[in-house]
């Protein structure tokens, strides 16, 4: 049935998996997706939105580096908001809300319409290891596939075990069986696992909610979106969202279900992520809070199924059913289904390499949920570069790693790495030392060249990058050969209470002023001219203001990443011995065993290896 070996097998086809078999392939390796459903292919499990506060800038790298995520969000979106453009550019953070059936077909429409890419349906129950190197799969009919490398992006589905209250069953989501024998596999060749949780809140039919009394929450008047390719177009219509409150009666119901909640109880023993919390879990560690926001978000353009973001939950669906028609404008509500928690296999990711690929067996991968994260996009971006580096492993080239300064894909893949994870990992921007630098408006200038370097992103793409960075460059230039004059530039000012000019000053000084924005430059005759006669789009000016207002921070902030780099040159032999280092501590001792860090730069983030360890593997390293 499967004569042929395989350059790359992925198996699993949620967020991860999909990025993983669409980079591989179009990189040009022969490559096959095994997934338990082909229906359920990019399934939204969670809420049917991608992007949000630093998550949006890892959609945007994703496109940049030429992922299909970014593509696939702005086709299906409803809604798109730019979050946090009250602070700097560095915060600014891009977010869809989805089509959640659309988003799924469209994933799949993409996928079979790449070449070398081939899909099977059936779950995988075992690896094919020799000699401590992976050699295929073996699926539950006991077909063996081989192939030079396999990419494990199975999310919650290993061994896992969902829970409503005092029920429990065995699935890897709603309506969906778990995935048994890959564990097992694992940990009989020398793997350490553990178990994480997640939670999701219960549908709700829309067509029985009261709308009137909610807070409307539309989307930007001028909305953007995540591709930098003209695949796509912002949205010229939007649908709403809608916020509510919990309120002191909901919070009395949900208690009275406590003692049946398997939180509450010690059925559910693993970690659920920490930004996400239930909603008994708020009400019990916030007990001084009155209420908790809930966000009404429909799953659709034409669906009636609406989410309630803010309400994840396992307790029982009566107890559920009876707090949620205690909301205002739920008091009607008719469930789809209940919320429910979610416990399953993971692999601490310090048993990985940069790559992606395990210490433990080679031509192994593991993305996603599986390394202890949470969150489609940080998912999406995990399967994207094990994609790339099992085409690359196979093809027996050198692997392609981002570096902290480079990308948030690089922060997220060195935190795994490095520090490892023992609750359910997500990102934020400050997570990111060098976040001036991993903007998201500048994602293709950071990380298309390299892509294109690398056979992935294409030629197309580079240019119209170029041409992006050209033009702004050119218009910082205008800014900083040109003069404004003291009346028009005066009126502005006054306008905006910041202090006037006596004489004529450069463009760039005067535009540099917090109190100005992109509004103010348009203002100016000469600016306008400029733009009209090089017919520029606001990608490009907004590109221009940033490096105008904040070329400061982002030079000094390059400086301080380019110091830091220095240690990332200096590498340490795999095959190091640390116990020959007596002045080391020995936590440092066992960390770095552990680690086992390829840079001094990387042994510096260890928890636990302090600085003056650090100068000690210096004078060892000869520095």
């Amino acid at each position: 049935m499967f004569s042929e070996k395989y350059d790359v097998i992925v198996v699993g086809a949620g967020h991860a998996g999909c990025e993983a078999a669409a980079a591989a392939a179009n990189m040009g390796s022969k490559t096959l997706l095994v997934t338990m459903s082909l229906q359920n292919i990019a399934q939204m499990s969670c809420n049917p939105a991608m992007g949000g506060i630093a998550k949006g800038q890892i959609v945007r790298e994703i496109d940049a580096l030429g992922g299909y995520s970014g593509i696939v969000s702005d086709k299906t979106a409803i809604q798109f908001k730019m979050l946090n453009q009250s602070k700097g550019p560095a915060m600014w953070s891009p977010r869809v809300q989805s089509d959640r059936m659309r988003f799924a077909e469209e994933w799949r429409l993409m996928l079979e319409a790449t070449p070398n890419l081939d899909f099977y349906q059936e779950m995988v129950k075992g690896l094919i290891i020799n000699n401590q190197k992976v050699e295929g799969i073996v699926t539950n009919l006991g077909i063996s596939v081989y192939a030079k490398t396999v990419v494990l992006t199975n999310g919650t589905f290993l061994n896992g075990l969902i829970h409503i209250g005092e029920k429990q069953f065995g699935g890897g989501r709603a309506g969906e069986s778990a995935a048994y024998g890959i564990t097992e596999d694992l940990i009989k060749v020398g793997f350490q696992s553990g178990r994480m949780k997640t939670g999701t809140p219960p549908r709700v039919d829309g067509r029985s909610l009261d709308y009137s009394k909610m807070i409307e929450q539309p989307g930007d008047v001028k909305p953007h979106k995540f591709s930098y390719s003209d695949e796509t177009q912002p949205l010229s219509i939007q649908k709403s969202c809608w916020m509510t409150y919990t309120s002191l009666e909901v919070h009395d119901l949900l208690r009275e279900g406590f003692d049946r909640s398997p939180m509450f109880n010690g059925r559910i023993k693993s970690i659920g992520p920490r930004y996400c919390p239930s909603i008994e879990d708020k009400i019990n560690r916030f007990a001084d809070k009155e209420r908790h926001q809930l966000f009404v978000e429909p799953e659709g353009w034409n669906t009636a199924e609406v989410y309630v973001n803010g309400f994840s939950t396992s307790l029982p669906e009566d107890v559920q059913f009876k707090a949620l028609r205690s909301v205002a404008g739920f008091e009607n509500v008719k469930f789809f289904r209940p919320g429910y928690a979610i416990e399953y296999d993971y692999f601490p990711p310090t048993q990985l390499k940069h790559s992606l690929e395990t210490k433990l067996v080679e031509g192994l991968f593991f993305a996603g949920q599986i390394n202890g994260t949470t969150g489609y996009e940080e998912a999406a971006s995990q399967g994207l570069m094990a994609g790339i580096n099992a085409h690359l492993k196979a093809n027996e080239k050198e692997p392609f790693i981002l570096k902290r300064d480079e990308a948030y894909i690089g922060v997220l893949i060195d935190d795994l790495i490095t520090k490892g994870t023992e609750e359910p990992y997500r990102m934020f921007t400050s997570r990111a030392e060098y976040r001036t630098l991993l903007r998201q408006d500048n994602a293709d200038i950071r990380l298309t060249p390299m892509s294109f370097e690398i056979g992935l992103a294409s030629e197309k793409r580079l240019r119209r990058m170029e041409e992006k960075l050209s033009k702004s460059e050119a218009m910082v230039q205008f800014f900083k050969e040109t003069s404004v004059e003291v009346e028009e530039t005066n009126k502005i000012l006054i306008e905006k209470e910041s202090s006037p000019i006596t004489q004529p000053d450069k463009m760039f000084k005067i535009f540099s002023r917090p109190q100005l924005d992109l509004e103010d430059f348009k203002k100016f005759k000469k600016v306008q001219e400029y733009i009209n006669s090089h017919d520029l789009d606001e990608e490009i000016i907004e590109q221009a203001e940033i490096q105008v207002k904040y070329s400061g921070y982002i030079e000094k902030e390059r400086n301080n990443a380019d110091k830091l780099s220095r240690l990332e040159d200096v590498k340490i032999p795999d095959n190091f011995d640390y116990d020959k280092i007596k002045s080391i501590s020995i936590e440092a001792r066992q960390k770095l065993k552990k680690i086992r860090p390829v840079t001094i730069s990387q042994a510096s983030r260890i928890s636990g290896v302090s600085p003056s360890d650090v100068s000690v593997l210096l004078i060892y390293m000869g520095r």
